[in-house]
């Protein structure tokens, strides 16, 4: 069925008929204060804040030199970013071949502590993604749909999700987007999966198991738990299987309240539907049951995106060949991936305050 109506009227209606509109989900958003997708069209909250990107590389040898390669921050349909200032003398603005991310590059002598410290300071307004704000599609590449080394588009592990969804039978792929105009099916086969996968996976990083964390869709699914790069990982393979592009985007949560540590980093998948791409965060959704309706084709504004996209391919090359994924540094010694290093990632909000010279509007 087709409907005289504008895209984000048909999204929302097809997120009605798949969600209903119970008391039970308007009550709980009223109590989260995060706008229920039944209620209407709401209006897009935004939250800005200083996000501090900092991290020390630790037990290196004094004097040694490091490679590194930093994911930026930048300006995009949900975020608006300026980049203030970096710890590093002398570094080059690059970016990644496969997706375009932006990347800072600088080469470092380790300390006589056998440290390098990085600090990089960014100014944030991050939007709230809902039925009335999604982010248009544009050109759609091929990498959305095709597999990676940890992401295979694998028919088994479509089936599992989708039994676990109780809706086994769906088993035909979504047509391409040139041969459908609207996403009335990818939405609905892409809340089985996102179903599928909460059903099928529990929100757990256990210190003394080794595997989550990498985004190993394989894996996630014989594992049955992990943290949000397992639950993506499993959803996007699943999704692509069936010919939906999907993508993964990583950056960082930023907690309530003023001021604060961020211990680490955060991801969540997009899906293509009808021209937009509608997000989904399943391990939010695990974490937060009640939220499991708000986190299919809406996403809170307490985040900052710095990557998409996984394999990536840096610039200048690194030796140690592509990367999973990009959110910490990246580094090199003599050719290989130096992984030791000490997070120091903070946030402060800045509504009304002065940062650089600006005066930042107050939270809408």
């Amino acid at each position: 069925m087709r409907f005289p109506t504008p895209a984000a009227l048909v999204i929302l209606f097809l997120f009605q008929a798949l969600h209903g509109s119970s008391t039970r989900a308007q009550e709980t958003a009223k109590e989260t204060s995060i706008e229920s997708p039944n209620a209407g069209l709401p209006v897009s909250k935004t939250r800005s804040f200083k996000f501090t990107y900092g991290a020390v590389l630790t037990n290196i040898q004094p004097g040694k030199q490091v490679k590194v390669w930093l994911p930026v921050a930048t300006s995009s349909h949900d975020q608006d970013v300026e980049l203030l200032d970096v710890n590093q003398q002398n570094f080059e603005r690059t970016a990644e071949t496969k997706h375009g991310n932006a990347l800072i590059y600088f080469e470092a002598t380790a300390n006589e502590a056998g440290e390098v410290p990085i600090e990089a300071n960014y100014l944030v307004t991050r939007r709230e993604l809902t039925s009335a704000s999604l982010e248009p599609a544009g050109d759609v590449t091929k990498a959305f749909l095709q597999s990676s080394a940890m992401v295979p588009t694998s028919d088994e592990l479509r089936k599992i999700v989708m039994a676990s969804a109780n809706q086994s039978s769906t088993n035909q792929p979504v047509a391409s987007q040139s041969e459908s105009s609207d996403g009335s099916r990818a939405i609905q086969v892409a809340r089985q999966l996102y179903d599928g996968v909460d059903n099928h996976m529990k929100y757990n990083k256990p210190a003394d198991i080794k595997g989550w964390g990498k985004g190993d869709a394989v894996w996630a699914c014989d594992s049955k738990f992990g943290n949000c790069t397992d639950f993506h990982s499993l959803f996007i393979a699943s999704a692509r299987n069936l010919n939906i592009p999907s993508k993964f985007e990583i950056g960082f949560p930023i907690p309530k309240g003023t001021s604060g540590v961020v211990g680490g980093y955060h991801c969540w998948a997009k899906f293509l539907a009808d021209g937009k791409w509608l997000p989904v965060d399943i391990s939010e959704a695990d974490k937060h049951p009640e939220l499991k309706d708000y986190y299919f084709g809406n996403l809170s504004a307490d985040r900052v995106m710095f990557s998409v996209g996984r394999d990536l391919e840096l610039v200048p090359a690194n030796e140690a060949g592509p990367v999973n994924y990009l959110v910490y540094p990246y580094a090199e010694i003599d050719g290989e991936q130096h992984r030791e290093l000490t997070k120091a990632f903070r946030f402060e909000n800045v509504d009304g305050k002065t940062v650089s010279g600006k005066t930042v509007e107050a939270q809408k």
